[in-house]
């Protein structure tokens, strides 16, 4: 059986999971086997990537479209490697099979081992690159973090889709389809539009 795993840092408001998704398709994983996450590659306790490898058996194959996809850590991938010889099934990561079905070739483990050191080492060097444009940006006195949503702010098409919401005539999810946007995005909107409904 094949699986695949798709990961983005953080939510789709803000990454794009679908590439991931496409690829994995093209690859023969449908719909239904591929696990998708928005969380941190370094996290280790990842509900949806814990749901996979308990779900897979013998001769299983997981598919991700490369190996910081699966994880930042070089501990955790060196785990997952452990785990796959002893499930005894294949990983697939980006152009790397990393075949534990039989026994694992000491070279292609040393390869993969090698790729997830890279794979930490450019995280820890994004995460310094941030911390440093971040501090440098607070002693020049920029405003950090997301702009304030105000009612001004608001996309016309909101309006239009709230009330149609308050009249009945359509539902949350609905709305939050038509203005191509998230519900958490839709519900902070509807919060503004109210309060400003009741200060007026």
């Amino acid at each position: 059986m094949l699986y695949g795993y798709a990961r983005c840092s953080t939510d789709n408001t803000k990454q794009d999971i679908t590439r991931q998704t496409r690829e994995l398709e093209a690859l023969g994983v449908t719909t239904n086997n591929i696990y998708l996450e928005y969380a941190s590659g370094t996290k280790i306790d990842r509900i949806e990537f814990n749901k996979l490898l308990v779900k897979v058996t013998e001769g299983d194959t997981i598919i991700a479209t490369e190996v910081s996809r699966i994880t930042r850590s070089t501990k955790q991938l060196c785990e997952v490697i452990e785990l796959a010889k002893i499930k005894k099934i294949k990983l697939v990561l980006g152009n790397f099979i990393v075949d534990c079905i039989k026994e694992l070739d000491p070279m292609t483990e040393g390869m993969l081992k090698m790729m997830g050191v890279f794979s930490e080492i450019e995280r820890n060097m994004i995460s310094r690159r941030v911390k440093s444009g971040l501090a440098n940006a607070k002693a020049k006195g920029k405003l950090l973090g997301r702009p304030t949503t105000t009612i001004e702010n608001i996309p016309v098409a909101v309006f239009k889709a709230y009330d149609r919401l308050k009249n009945g005539k359509t539902n949350k999810s609905e709305c939050a389809r038509v203005c191509d946007i998230s519900r958490s995005c839709l519900y902070k909107y509807i919060k503004l539009i109210e309060e400003s409904n009741m200060q007026g």
